[in-house]
């Protein structure tokens, strides 16, 4: 009643009478047009009255209000209901519809996505999979452009941060990952964790920016208080085996710093998953030698470890050590060699306070000119200033693909 009366306002307004004079509202003693009377016309013209409400009524009697006077005879009926009026609002309903298509669209679009080429990422998310009869773990990477170094060629260390992290999620995948890093529910229980004591790695050919390497992983058992890992990284493209590796794991109590047998709550966990295959790199029987100010040729000295050289166990991270021993490699060996074979033997774990030393000696020293040289084998020794030897190794080198070919620009495209 109030809306109606309030609209009404605004427009036009049949009079019941063209000769009716006493329409017009009284507030008080005034009126809507003082000083005159409202004009007496045929044409209706438009009725402005402000603050219009219909008359009170109690039991069908009209009830008056002081100083207001009502007339029956003003009270105008709503517009009259027409088709155009009744028809719903569709711009709402439309917008909804919409909404609900384009997100439709979208989860079909997710749903549906498929590599465009060939030789684009398999498995795009980098979550990886088990495979052969869940024994085998396997997980794609593309070599990144920050992964190469001067060569244009990954560098080892991005290799086995490769092996790293495909080790730690063949453990997640399998259902094993407890709190630790790497470390099963009942070896968290028990505060131990997994140690390397020993890695054997083969590069046949390092991948370039933009490949895709597949890498397989899978353990075995070695020895009573020991387990084995072994990789397989082949191009994803075309099949080719570019690095072979072999590891083997020891535990090791996270509070006290000492090796520990197995437990059997532990091995129970993870003999299921062990795998009934030889060693994919031959094991080298030869003692590593321990080198000294007298028979290292080349010494750096001073390397600490940053913050983010640690791990999760706040020990340094193994691939870690590996930069540590090319740090006192000669310059010309890594200009004009690749790293083709490594074996390094971890003898004691690296805190973030540690200060070391890296030592170097090439076989057979005589030679004077190394760039020139072929297949050149070096040893290594990582240790503490104390003596305290943390790591002992052996790197061979083999000369460049580049350097039958003067500079690197100039290798054939046929040859890359």
């Amino acid at each position: 009643m109030v809306a109606t009366a309030a609209t009404s306002a605004f427009f036009p307004a049949i009079s019941p009478s063209s000769d009716s004079g006493a329409g017009s509202t009284k507030f008080g003693s005034g009126s809507v047009n003082p000083g005159r009377s409202r004009p007496k016309s045929s044409s209706r013209g438009l009725l402005v009255k402000a603050n219009a409400q219909a008359p009170p009524k109690i039991n069908g009697t009209s009830v008056g209000i002081e100083g207001v006077k009502f007339d029956d005879d003003l009270t105008t009926s709503p517009p009259p209901r027409t088709f155009i009026n009744l028809l719903p609002d569709w711009s709402m309903l439309l917008a909804a519809i919409t909404t609900i298509f384009l997100a439709a669209e979208k989860q079909w679009m997710m749903l549906d996505w498929k590599p465009r080429r060939p030789d684009m990422l398999i498995d795009p998310f980098g979550l990886g999979r088990i495979v052969q009869d869940g024994l085998v773990f396997r997980q794609n990477f593309s070599i990144r452009s920050y992964e190469i170094g001067a060569d244009r060629t990954a560098s080892i260390e991005t290799l086995m941060n490769h092996l790293q992290e495909t080790a730690l999620n063949h453990v997640k995948t399998a259902g094993l990952l407890g709190d630790g890093f790497g470390s099963t529910p009942e070896m968290c229980k028990k505060n131990l964790i997994w140690v390397v004591a020993k890695m054997q790695v083969v590069v046949d050919r390092y991948p370039t920016w933009g490949d895709v390497v597949q890498v397989d992983t899978w353990v075995c058992a070695s020895g009573k208080n020991g387990m084995r890992r072994d990789w397989l990284v082949r191009d994803c493209k075309t099949g080719e085996t570019l690095t072979r590796a072999s590891s083997v794991w020891v535990m090791m109590n996270k509070q006290t710093r000492k090796l520990s047998k197995i437990p059997g709550e532990v091995r129970g966990e993870i003999e299921p998953y062990f795998a009934n295959s030889p060693p994919i790199v031959e094991e080298d029987g030869r003692k590593l030698p321990k080198l000294d100010d007298d028979s290292a040729d080349y010494i750096r000295t001073g390397l600490t470890p940053r913050w983010s050289d640690l791990d999760i166990n706040q020990h340094v991270n193994n691939v870690k050590y590996i930069g540590w021993i090319l740090e006192s490699a000669p310059l010309p060996i890594l200009e004009s060699h690749e790293l083709s074979t490594m074996t390094l033997e971890y003898r004691r774990e690296c805190g973030r306070d540690s200060v070391l030393q890296s030592l170097t000696a090439v076989s057979g020293a005589g030679i004077t000119n190394l760039a020139d040289a072929g297949d050149i084998e070096c040893q290594h020794l990582l240790r503490l200033e104390n003596g305290a030897e943390i790591v002992r190794g052996r790197t061979e080198w083999r000369p460049k693909h580049a350097t039958n070919f003067g500079m690197l620009d100039q290798i054939p495209a046929g040859n890359i």
